[in-house]
């Protein structure tokens, strides 16, 4: 029998929530970013795998959060342990490679779309891994031509933050593309709940009310924790507090654009002409032997 799906049961309240919580992983992870162009190559890997490991626990919270608001009529919800984790493995290692290619390869078209696409396609797996973690009495159906434009929109969203992660620079900046970035990212997953089809094996009791709540409760606090450590890696970082930059001798790094590595210039002191040997006709301060 065909199932009645309801994700909105608690309002806008959870949309919201996991929203907030997507710009948060976003801005957190577009600053590791903007800080990893700023280091020496040693330490860019570290900053990169921390921005990393800020988006996708982002993104991934956010579709857990929403799912809190998600329940069947006429059954229970559970979620498969393991394959939950798993989508969060696969969330921060596929965001991570992109990641990483801005990180080492700059923001030419080629890494953008590169990039993009694999973060984007990493995205979209989570939420439909995250479905698949979903336990009821009943199985889920899909329309192809919605959760193909959930995947569009996947796909896009991640080569935005890419492109924001190269090139957007300050505070501002990064605030506004961590906003556009929890926007398409709720979007995808509201687009990939709307291809959504229940079917039922049996006719079974009502659904308790916050089961789905209960659940997720406990899964959610390991990924909070992650963006709490991220965010405080980022507020005591002397640079970022300070607005200043590390900078490095001016070196031709893959990922940092043309324009980070010419406000380096400045630093260098003045070119100073070679001093000339005494006794030579251009030499300040020389004087020809007198005679006597």
């Amino acid at each position: 029998m065909q199932g009645t799906v309801d994700g909105f049961d608690y309002g806008v309240v959870t949309p919201l929530a996991g929203y907030l919580m997507a710009c948060l992983g976003g801005a957190l992870g577009l600053r590791c970013v903007a800080r990893s162009l700023l280091v020496r190559r040693v330490w860019r890997s570290a900053w990169l795998a921390l921005g990393s490991v800020a988006i996708g626990s982002g993104i991934w919270t956010m579709h857990f959060i929403a799912m809190m608001g998600f329940s069947i009529a006429g059954t229970p919800l559970r979620f498969d342990g393991p394959m939950t984790w798993a989508s969060l493995g696969l969330a921060v290692v596929m965001v991570g490679v992109g990641i990483f290619i801005v990180g080492y390869r700059g923001t030419d078209r080629t890494s953008l779309v590169t990039g993009g696409t694999i973060t984007g396609l990493g995205v979209a797996s989570m939420h439909y891994l995250g479905m698949a973690a979903v336990r009821f009495g009943g199985h889920f159906a899909y329309n192809t031509l919605t959760v193909a434009a959930s995947v569009v929109i996947a796909v896009a969203a991640a080569t935005t933050a890419l492109w924001a992660a190269g090139r957007v620079r300050g505070l501002a900046g990064s605030v506004g593309a961590s906003l556009l970035l929890g926007l398409a990212v709720t979007g995808m997953h509201y687009t990939g709940m709307a291809a959504l089809g229940v079917h039922l094996h049996h006719t079974a009791h009502a659904t308790p009310p916050g089961a789905p709540a209960e659940a997720l409760l406990p899964i959610l606090v390991g990924p909070l924790a992650l963006l709490l450590l991220t965010g405080v890696v980022v507020i005591f970082d002397p640079l970022m507090v300070k607005g200043g930059q590390n900078r490095p001798a001016a070196e031709s790094k893959p990922g940092v654009p043309a324009a980070t590595i010419a406000s380096h210039q400045h630093l260098r002191p003045p070119h100073r002409p070679a001093r000339l040997p005494v006794g030579h006709a251009g030499a300040q301060g020389s004087r020809a032997p007198r005679g006597h």
